[in-house]
């Protein structure tokens, strides 16, 4: 395993939030005395990322993600703990880090909207001070991967969503970074878009092994493109290793999906799992995991099978169940 370049240690952000009273007596009071609660955003967060990892990292909305992301990036100052990126205490805002490292969100812009998609992108180069012939080199081989070579001349505003996305990826590629940290990459994305995007990040991850922290709602993102998931949730981490871990440690089914060649399917079906869905020629049960095996076969023994299919639960209801149990013990 090679040297880590991010490490986390004990990472740490508290908020002081202003409680207000209620009605005219409480504004009026606020003047004078003013109460606060601490809301712990990040409490005591600590992992590390070596290079060429492609991590996902996951929680409910307020769990703390993007929080985590902005200290990484400099953004934030920690309240307490340690962050090493590159080499570099993010928060001391180094250039030497800058020109190394990237944050995309996916609800941010980092282009300017009045103008074209490639003089937005030149103005990045200058702030960079990116040599011309490698900027050229860059925007050739993602415009044409991502397929928005065409879109150069375009003003930004006047771009799709998926388009506009796709330039943002490539500004933030330009420098050729080292660490990418993605803040839901593909919100709002059609299927298309967003699998083209997935299909990028994972192409140029394999080819130039950056470091690539992604948070997603969409667990297709995760699936598709991260092997090893950390998940926090109100500040705190819970679980942090690969993905299939959550499935053998969290998943007691399995969706067992059958159609039939006619609407003869009434035999033998007892007992044999949870109903899901049924129509006169399907249906889809939930089986425990121990018993798939044995519902298969007297399935097929009793009822005349077309297709039959075998899957694990949608790793939503999963993480769900997880959060669920977690916040249960607490």
């Amino acid at each position: 395993m090679s040297a880590p370049v991010i490490e986390v240690s004990e990472l740490t952000k508290i908020y002081r939030v202003y409680r207000k009273e209620g009605g005219v007596r409480g504004a009026l009071k606020g003047l004078f005395s003013r109460k606060y609660d601490e809301v712990r955003a990040v409490d005591g967060v600590s992992f590390s990322l070596c290079e060429g990892e492609f991590v996902g990292f996951l929680g409910p909305n307020g769990a703390g993600k993007t929080t985590v992301l902005k200290m990484l990036s400099g953004l934030l100052n920690p309240t307490s703990g340690n962050a090493r990126v590159l080499g570099f205490t993010p928060w001391e805002r180094s250039n030497a880090m800058k020109r190394q490292f990237s944050l995309l969100m996916g609800q941010k812009n980092a282009l300017w909207w009045d103008l074209p998609a490639r003089e937005s992108l030149e103005l990045n180069r200058a702030i960079y001070e990116i040599p011309v012939a490698q900027f050229n080199e860059v925007v050739e081989t993602l415009t044409t991967l991502l397929d928005v070579k065409d879109k150069m001349s375009t003003m930004v505003r006047e771009l799709s969503l998926g388009e506009r996305m796709k330039m943002e990826l490539i500004a933030a590629l330009l420098h050729r970074p080292k660490v990418l940290f993605l803040d839901e990459p593909t919100i709002g994305l059609d299927v298309v878009s967003q699998k083209k995007v997935r299909e990028f990040l994972r192409q140029y991850n394999a080819e130039h092994r950056i470091v690539t922290m992604l948070t997603s709602h969409y667990m297709g993102d995760i699936e598709e493109l991260c092997e090893r998931v950390i998940i926090i949730d109100k500040g705190r981490l819970f679980f942090d290793g690969p993905l299939d871990d959550i499935t053998n440690r969290y998943v007691t089914e399995k969706i067992l999906t059958l159609d039939f060649a006619d609407s003869r399917m009434e035999r033998g079906l007892e007992g044999c799992g949870e109903v899901i869905e049924q129509t006169p020629v399907s249906l889809k049960l939930k089986v425990p995991r121990a018993e798939v095996a044995a519902v298969c076969r007297r399935i097929l023994e009793s009822n005349p099978v077309r297709d039959i299919e075998v899957l694990e639960p949608p790793i939503e209801d999963i993480i769900r169940r997880l959060f669920d149990e977690q916040r249960a013990a607490r």
